[in-house]
């Protein structure tokens, strides 16, 4: 059942505004028989968030509506009749909801918004959908309605909001006011773009509440909100709408290359779930009419239904067509705490392309590609981000540095990995073994024989330069580590790390995690995956697996200290991508004292790499350890204090 509803979903080419409208509405009809009688909550899932089983109902309702809105605002006269049907049905659904959620009278009544209230996230959605379908959801409204949904809403201006992106949440409420007709707090206003402003870094950059921590927030909120916000809100203090407009513009010109050709992104930072949100930007340059220089409107919409086209090849969905927690597949490990199972339809975001017309120059001309450079610096999220076509398949790499998010589950592995692949993914951890740690793409430390391995949270200092990476961090008390990350071209990367530790230790430094079988498949007559156990095979001073989905590897170079490479086979579950994966890992035993460790790693997506033709690069150590890329260049690393 699961691969047949899959299956159609793939099956559709997403090349119209039509097509997206029926894939709208095969991914919302599962959720039909779910609603409330009075069409107020969704009840899709019996698993919690923190913020209680009513506030996970109103989630679901609410979040759907990213999707709804746009396509309620278009014209869908050209639509078969029997979608049209359909669509006055959904809006008749969503129309009673909002009238019995904000009526305190009201059985259904959504409850009293109260401070940093997690229904003040789901008023995003409303105040777009209003804003942009008023002749659905306002105009048909009684005064006595019209008045409940206003009270409801302003309750916005009444309490406290996160110093986060949540602040647009309140931008949004008061600019839907403006457009009808409604008072308008401009106090609130300026206090919300006040933060929002604090969180601006610089080239088009803003960070989310906290400075270490930038990640698809930043897309799909803070620019995404300030799209909207340029594009329909009657108000414009000191010509704020083109600063925010410049912004996406500059925004782009970087957030573009954290895609593949092929649609996939790189997954990296938390509320991963949300999976085809992420490139619900380029939709928002669209309906503000906007974008670089360097990008085409095909360019834009090959972006946005690429990343869609992408996301229907996998089992994202239950066997009932309902979007599960998780990311390539269904997974709770990855999840956060306000993860409820309504949450993953924040990915609507993405069709907010349904409220251009089909005239619009985001639809006319054919879709392109933008190129990619092979390696390039991106300053203000700090990383170097890596394209390199593997066997025809673009493998986009990030590498990070002093990227740090606190109060979510599994941060660390979420942020403060070495390099994060749109094809490999990462591991979460569900232990502290090393199976159970699943240490890909970082560096874990454990006391000697413990097996109770820990990667490193946060970090002392870090740098970004054309050629590598660097971070100076605690492993455990009293171990401490420098590390220089060297992308080397040819599918390899290379780790110098400089470990001082007053203690005995075992270190286990991991590459990119594998799938041992073959991944699933959602077409007819596809292979079945088979486990392949016992298909390492040696490679220069390492380990590694070279399978038709693709290759893994870890060496040790000389001049490192002596260890063992193995191939670790994770607990289930632990990756994103695959629930089955192995990862080649380099393991050291150190007895207190200043270690120099020289690791390569190798990671290719095509499937057609062989143990014979992965030759690791190398490294001298005199008269400097000199890292020697795949191209023959020289990286110099100096490891001295």
């Amino acid at each position: 059942m699961m691969e047949t509803f899959n299956y159609i979903l793939a099956q559709n080419p997403l090349r119209t505004r039509q097509d997206t409208v029926l894939l709208l509405l095969d991914l919302i009809r599962p959720l039909r028989s779910h609603y409330s009688p009075d069409g107020t909550t969704l009840h899709i899932g019996s698993t919690s968030a923190h913020y209680g089983e009513r506030g996970a109902r109103v989630e679901g309702w609410a979040r759907v509506l990213w999707g709804l809105g746009p396509l309620f605002s278009g014209d869908n006269s050209s639509l078969p009749a029997a979608v049209q049907i359909e669509i006055k049905d959904w809006a008749s659904l969503y129309r009673t909801g909002l009238i019995h959620g904000t009526d305190p009278k009201s059985p259904g009544y959504w409850g009293d918004i109260y401070d940093f209230d997690q229904k003040m996230v789901e008023t995003a959605a409303l105040d777009v959908a209003l804003a942009l379908s008023p002749a659905t959801l306002w105009e048909p409204l009684t005064d006595c309605q019209r008045e409940n949904v206003f009270h409801w809403l302003n309750q916005m201006n009444e309490h406290k909001i996160h110093p986060n992106n949540w602040r647009f949440f309140r931008i949004l409420t008061n600019m839907v006011f403006a457009r009808l007709g409604l008072p308008v707090n401009h106090k609130r206003l300026k206090e919300d773009f006040d933060v929002i402003e604090r969180c601006y870094i610089g080239d088009g950059w803003y960070f989310d509440g906290h400075n270490g921590q930038i990640d698809y927030y930043i897309p799909f909120a803070m620019h995404f909100y300030s799209l909207i916000w340029a594009a329909l809100s009657p108000l414009d203090g000191n010509n704020y709408r083109e600063t925010l407009k410049s912004r996406s513009i500059r925004f782009a010109e970087d957030f573009v290359h954290w895609f593949a050709s092929d649609g996939a992104e790189i997954p990296f930072g938390r509320s991963l779930t949300y999976r085809f949100a992420h490139s619900a930007f380029f939709p928002a340059m669209a309906l503000a009419g906007v974008k670089p220089d360097s990008m085409s409107w095909g360019a834009v919409r090959h972006i946005t239904l690429q990343n869609l086209r992408h996301w229907m090849q996998y089992p994202v969905t239950a066997p009932d067509g309902i979007l599960t927690i998780g990311y390539q597949y269904p997974n709770l490990l990855m999840s956060e705490k306000y993860n409820a199972p309504g949450s993953p339809y924040w990915a609507f975001k993405a069709f907010l392309f349904l409220a251009l017309p089909e005239d619009h120059t985001f639809w006319q001309g054919e879709e392109s590609t933008v190129p990619h450079p092979a390696q390039m610096v991106q300053e203000k999220p700090r990383m170097i981000i890596c394209h390199e076509n593997q066997g025809g398949k673009d493998h986009v790499t990030a590498y990070p540095a002093g990227q740090h998010a606190m109060e979510h589950g599994n941060c660390a592995a979420k942020y403060e990995k070495f390099v994060y692949s749109n094809y490999f993914g990462f591991s979460i951890s569900r232990g502290d073994s090393l199976d159970a740690g699943a240490f890909d793409n970082t560096l874990a430390a454990s006391p000697a024989g413990w097996n109770c391995y820990r990667m490193r949270y946060g970090v002392e200092e870090y740098a970004v330069t054309s050629d590598y990476t660097y971070t100076h961090y605690a492993l455990l008390p009293g171990v401490t580590a420098k590390s220089w990350v060297i992308p080397c071209g040819g599918g390899w990367h290379v780790r110098v790390h400089r470990i001082v530790t007053d203690r005995a230790i075992d270190t286990a430094d991991g590459g990119f995690a594998l799938p041992v079988e073959q991944p699933f498949t959602l077409l007819p007559n596809g292979k079945d995956g088979k486990l392949l156990p016992g298909k390492e095979e040696a490679v220069s001073g390492g380990i590694g697996a070279f399978l038709s989905w693709g290759a893994s590897a870890a060496c040790a170079l000389d001049g490192g200290e002596p260890c063992r490479c193995e191939m670790v086979r994770t607990f289930p579950n632990t990756n994103l991508m695959a629930p089955l994966c192995a990862v080649p890992t380099v393991i050291t035993s150190l007895r207190p004292g200043n270690y120099l460790l020289i690791h390569a790693f190798f990671g290719d997506a095509g499937g057609k790499a062989e143990a014979a033709l992965a030759i690791p690069p190398k490294a001298s150590l005199e008269p400097v350890i000199a890292i020697h890329k795949m191209d023959g260049t020289l990286v110099n690393i100096d490891t001295a204090d």
